[in-house]
Parts: C-alpha cells; sequence; structure tokens
C-alpha cells in the first residue's frame, strides 16, 4: 500500500470548502452517510461553527502541495450531561485517496485527541455495506454492537445501518 505522508492538524475555517467537497463525495458514492443531498459551504460553515474544542475537526493534508485528502470530527453524541464523556466520530477520506492509508492515519489521530480530551468512549454509525470503513474501525479495536436494520432511505432502497463503540 502506498501510504502517502500527511500532516494532520486541526481544521480552520479555510478548511471547509474542501471538507465540504469531500464530504459531498461521500453522499455522491453513497458509501457513508444516509445523507443523500450535498451540502453548501455555507451549511459546512455553520457546521464547522457548531465545533467547539472538545469537539474538533482534524484535517489531513499533502505537505507538498497543500491538498486535502480527508477529514474526521469528533462530534457530539447526545446533549443530556451524561453522555458528556461519549463522542461520536466522522472520518471521511478524498476518493483518490481512499485504499491508501489516509483513514487510518486520521482515525489515529483522532483517537488520540479523544484521549487527551478526556473522553471515555467513542461511537460511530458506519454504513452496513461500507465493508472497508467497518474493517478500519475493527483495525482500531471498535467493535459492533448493533446493526439498525432498515434504518434509512436512499435512492428507494432501505439501508441498514451498523453501531461501534470503543472504550478508549
Amino acid at each position: 500500500m502506498d501510504r502517502p505522508t500527511l500532516v494532520i492538524r486541526d481544521a480552520t475555517e479555510d478548511d471547509v470548502p474542501g471538507i465540504i467537497a469531500i464530504r459531498n463525495q461521500g453522499i455522491e458514492d453513497r458509501y457513508a452517510t444516509l445523507d443523500t443531498e450535498p451540502y453548501t459551504v455555507a451549511e459546512g460553515r455553520a457546521w464547522f461553527e457548531a465545533h467547539d474544542a472538545r469537539h474538533p475537526i482534524l484535517v489531513a493534508v499533502d505537505p507538498e502541495t497543500g491538498a486535502m485528502a480527508g477529514w474526521a470530527s469528533l462530534n457530539v453524541f447526545n446533549p443530556r450531561p451524561g453522555y458528556r464523556l461519549v463522542a461520536e466520530l466522522s472520518v471521511y477520506v478524498e476518493r483518490a485517496a481512499r485504499a491508501r492509508g489516509v483513514g487510518s492515519q486520521l482515525l489515529e489521530a483522532l483517537l488520540e485527541r479523544a484521549r487527551a480530551l478526556g473522553y471515555h468512549k467513542v461511537v460511530l454509525t458506519a454504513m452496513a455495506h461500507n465493508t472497508a470503513g467497518r474493517a478500519l474501525y475493527a483495525r482500531f479495536g471498535f467493535r459492533e454492537v448493533g446493526i439498525f436494520k432498515e434504518q434509512g432511505l436512499v435512492d428507494g432502497r432501505w439501508v441498514d445501518t451498523v453501531i461501534m463503540e470503543k472504550i478508549l
């Protein structure tokens, strides 16, 4: 596998167009989300502004070209106080950079950040047919804890999602 050398850093507002472009690829490819309509940069800016120091967004950038290869974020799992030590995560990789170790580098950095922030647990929801994503998470110690059957309707078809967790 050709593993690129990347810089993993905190996202800035200037990264929002790149983040949204990669997120929209995930929507178009129907592999990473139940979203069906592309996001606008304005919607991306609102999403970015809703994140805080406890819910970072990281980007993977090629240090030579500055091109973004992917991004990852810790998100609020549930706003109730009892869930404050549980985060939900997202990882998206640019189409041309998939299967090259970008997701692993992002996930490693994001889990390190989650530990530093004092999280006890990280959870995620994966599309059941996203075998590459599920395998990535399993390599990092996530375990499948359930399947939501027919969780969403995408392109006229019911889609199952898999719930995964990792105790930090």
